[in-house]
């Protein structure tokens, strides 16, 4: 299999003569760890400057609203703009005198994750300035097929939701974009470097050598993390930590006031398949009760045929919200940059998940709308598919 930036003749071909702004981080690597700014400037193209989403573009800022100034990379000599900063769409003269833009990311397969959005965002202004765009296509780790929840719902669009797409949406990168540009108006020139030889029933994990997971921020260290992300991230809208300031993010959660056998016996719980919450204790070094003693698990995915990354997460705010009333809390805003929607409302995309699950419905209710929009979605998504 070929990610976008290892189809040479194709880069070469498409961006011969042009001055190139990519958009990229530390960790936008070929299978052999060559960054891909160095690939495109040995294949004779003009890169004149980086953009960097969230994280920064060498990954050095760990949460979310943590900003990045703009600067110059002491690698390359060139300008690095933050599209995380002061503004999250590129300003005309980050666009100055560059005749495309090429990005090269790689997406976690969940709706929150914020650089599809910094894509969409990028997009926006070169359909402005009149700016080619060109992504650089990579696999989405989750596979191609599954799809989890349903979609964002009219008024809760937000920077961790911004189209109606599914939480987990088994599209690649550039699918997205393709999506993006002509379901949802965009409206920019636009080409995709298309996977060479991707299946796209394959997890990252079966993808075969060479192709080494390389995090793409920094609480995404390995595919374990990304495997769960989609369910986990949901806690970041909660007081319960999702595992930030231990060695292993949204795999580990947990609480002081958690009770591991009350936890374990909660019907939400044990009606989740393909997935082991093994009981633990950790102290966060940073974030939620940093310095505190946590009682929580980590999650085992013993099955991710079975495992539904979604549901677990569903189960876990569902349980605590059952078995603590009184202690587990839905955290206020600000929350990526919305001040007055709650987080979590942003994050399922509508505010009645929120609101029926505090009117004590059940959990399979609690799920099927968070479902909502669905069937929808699918029917859209097709249309973008590009691969087999």
């Amino acid at each position: 299999m070929k990610i976008g930036i290892e189809r040479h003749a194709e880069i070469k071909k498409l961006l011969k003569g042009k001055r190139v702004s990519v958009v990229c981080n530390i960790s936008s690597v070929d299978g052999k760890f060559i960054h891909c700014v160095d690939v495109l400037k040995a294949l004779g193209v003009n890169v004149r400057s980086i953009m960097g989403p969230q994280h920064g573009f060498v990954l050095d800022k760990q949460d979310n609203m943590k900003e990045s100034p703009d600067a110059v990379s002491p690698e390359y000599g060139i300008p690095v703009y933050s599209l995380y900063g002061k503004s999250r769409e590129p300003q005309s003269n980050m666009l100055k005198d560059i005749d495309a833009v090429v990005l090269d990311l790689q997406d976690v397969g969940a709706r929150y994750y914020t650089f599809i959005y910094t894509m969409a965002n990028v997009m926006k202004a070169c359909a402005r300035l009149g700016i080619e765009f060109v992504v650089l296509d990579r696999p989405n780790p989750l596979n191609g097929i599954t799809v989890e929840g349903g979609a964002v719902q009219k008024g809760f669009e937000s920077f961790v939701g911004m189209y109606p797409i599914s939480n987990r949406h088994g599209m690649t990168v550039g699918e997205l974009a393709l999506m993006f540009n002509e379901e949802f108006g965009i409206g920019c020139e636009f080409r995709v470097i298309k996977l060479d030889g991707w299946n796209r029933k394959k997890y990252w994990d079966e993808l075969g050598t060479g192709r080494s997971w390389v995090m793409p921020s920094p609480n995404m260290p390995t595919f374990d993390t990304a495997l769960v992300y989609v369910g986990q991230c949901l806690l970041e809208a909660t007081n319960i930590s999702e595992g930030r300031g231990t060695t292993r993010p949204f795999e580990i959660f947990g609480a002081p006031f958690v009770d591991h056998k009350k936890f374990l016996a909660h019907n939400a719980i044990k009606s989740l398949k393909g997935v082991t919450l093994r009981p633990l204790y950790f102290e966060p070094t940073f974030n939620k009760f940093k310095g505190e003693v946590c009682k929580g698990f980590q999650i085992h995915v013993v099955d991710k045929n079975k495992f539904n990354s979604l549901k677990t997460g569903l189960a876990v705010i569902y349980a605590l919200h059952d078995l603590y009333p009184n202690k587990f809390k839905f955290t206020p805003p600000p929350y990526e940059y919305e001040y007055k929607k709650m987080p979590i409302d942003i994050l399922l995309g509508s505010n009645v998940p929120r609101t029926i699950l505090e009117k004590g419905v059940s959990f399979k209710e609690f799920c099927d709308q968070v479902d909502e929009g669905r069937e929808q979605f699918m029917n859209i998504r097709k249309k973008y598919l590009i691969y087999k």
